[in-house]
């Protein structure tokens, strides 16, 4: 009986076949038996032509708008009042703060930044599974200071056919003053870049004053070196090999797809089969496709978009303002690589009406998600309390009993004030007949007590709670503990916390 091989199988008995003629060669010294393919492969330097159209522009219109934003925020004011820092976007490590405009977000809130980051993952979900890439190729910082960076490496050294001829040509002193001039630019960006990084964690006319006399921390230059290094060898050496090695998000972004989502496609059925232009303009019995290779040479990554949807595409569309150009040369019609989904190329190819499916299951879930997150989210921002108390009771010792009998118990009362104005309260008892309570520092003594908490901070007091013992019920009784803040239009906040106050047992 007879054994049919799979076409991998039979792959794989090619591959052994030829390793161990291979062997024989090495062992006996001669033969032709064809070398086997290295595992390793050095890295085809990509130099992208220059082009331009509708996606080239989009494209500088992104790069323009966002690198303006991220080096221009740190510097807007946003007035909190006398005391706070007025820098409308602020980390603040030292004070344990993070100021966006108006909002103010305590190390307690930390999960606000959290929905932010779940909410823009929803939105980048929403994104591709409509557009596919769209964010890896106008808006991800990699591929805005990449693109950056080719301008630069363009502008110093020309575009991709100079660039060739430079990198094949012998050292000399023209190559080295367009080189030194290139590397010097790229390294004032990425200066540029970390300090501006630096300036989200620290007031930026004081760093700018304190590098200018010479008087910055260690801290800031470290990082400042360290986003420097990484913007230049990213932005100017890895390149595209972040997009494809490093970034997870092309293996992740198969599962956002469908066959309606709108990506970088090339019309096979109208461009092939491909052959060189035709003289007398006649392209009925042929492909469009003339394999002129310019939507190769215009891509960041290095891909033929014709061999289909790749991980390397990051979906900027330059190949169809390529395409295109060559198209109108032709006067043939554009759109032969063209933003589409797989459905609309297949009706396309049958001659069927097609249309854009933006509402689709996939969508509305993604959608639905991220209202339900921001308006949480906006809900909880908009009704968030400003005062917050923490209630910890000593532990040792459990209570003392004094001389006529009653039991005491200590607590830590911690007061958060989140007002930029000092705050008077009211701290009551409740469960706990006849408490009287006392804080340590105060000469007041009663069942209600006035308090008080600076702006913008922590007040932290020592209480003590006593109790007659005949008013206990048992070894632990339940109480509350109320924190009232009445303010001047009559309106009032209050905090309830539980605890517990423990005497003998009976």
């Amino acid at each position: 009986m007879g054994i049919v091989k799979t076409s991998g199988q039979a792959q794989e008995g090619k591959v052994m076949t030829n390793a161990m003629a291979g062997k024989e060669e090495t062992a006996g010294g001669g033969g032709n038996a064809p070398e086997l393919a290295p595992l390793y492969a050095k890295r085809e330097k990509v130099h992208p032509k220059r082009v331009w159209g509708l996606y080239r522009k989009l494209k500088w219109v992104a790069l323009i708008v966002l690198l303006a934003i991220y080096y221009i925020a740190p510097w807007l004011r946003w007035d909190r009042g006398p005391g706070v820092p007025d820098q409308a976007f602020l980390i603040d490590m030292p004070a344990r703060r993070a100021y966006f405009l108006s909002i103010e977000i305590w190390p307690q809130e930390v999960y606000y930044l959290a929905a932010i980051l779940i909410c823009g993952a929803l939105g980048l979900f929403l994104a591709t599974s409509l557009f596919g890439r769209v964010w890896c190729g106008f808006a991800c910082p990699q591929t805005v200071w990449t693109d950056f960076y080719v301008w630069v490496e363009r502008f110093v050294e020309g575009d991709r056919a100079a660039r060739i001829r430079l990198d094949k040509a012998p050292w000399s002193f023209d190559k080295i003053r367009k080189r030194v001039v290139k590397h010097f630019i790229w390294l004032l960006i990425a200066l540029l870049t970390g300090g501006a990084w630096i300036m989200y964690f620290a007031d930026a006319p004081t760093l700018v004053k304190e590098v200018m006399n010479l008087e910055v921390s260690g801290n800031v230059l470290f990082f400042t070196g360290l986003f420097t290094a990484t913007t230049y060898l990213l932005a100017g050496f890895a390149r595209e090999q972040v997009c494809t090695y490093m970034c997870p998000w092309p293996r992740i972004q198969s599962a956002m797809l469908d066959e309606d989502s709108m990506i970088v496609t090339y019309e096979a059925w109208r461009g092939e089969p491909r052959s060189k232009p035709a003289r007398d303009g006649n392209y009925e019995n042929r492909g469009h496709c003339i394999d002129c290779n310019n939507c190769v040479v215009v891509c960041p990554t290095g891909i033929d978009i014709r061999d289909g949807n790749q991980l390397e595409c990051i979906g900027c569309g330059l190949c169809i303002d390529a395409c295109n150009n060559v198209m109108d040369k032709l006067d043939l019609p554009r759109n032969l690589i063209a933003y589409d989904s797989t459905n609309r190329q297949h009706a396309r190819s049958e001659q069927k009406k097609t249309r854009i499916r933006f509402v689709r299951p996939r969508t509305i879930f993604y959608a639905i998600l991220m209202i339900i997150g921001f308006s949480v989210m906006g809900y909880s921002l908009t009704t968030r309390s400003f005062l917050d108390v923490s209630v910890l009771r000593d532990r040792n010792p459990l209570f003392i009993q004094l001389k006529d009998g009653s039991i005491r118990n200590g607590y830590t009362l911690k007061i958060l004030n989140k007002t930029q104005q000092e705050q008077s309260y009211v701290l009551e008892i409740k469960g706990l007949d006849q408490a009287q309570m006392k804080v340590t520092g105060h000469d007041d003594v009663g069942a209600r007590l006035q308090l008080k908490a600076e702006p913008d901070s922590v007040k932290t007091y020592k209480l003590y709670v006593t109790a007659p013992k005949a008013a206990l019920s048992g070894q632990s009784t339940d109480m509350q503990l109320v924190l009232s803040e009445v303010d001047k239009d009559g309106s009032h906040e209050s905090v309830v916390k539980d605890s517990v106050f423990i005497g003998p047992k009976k």
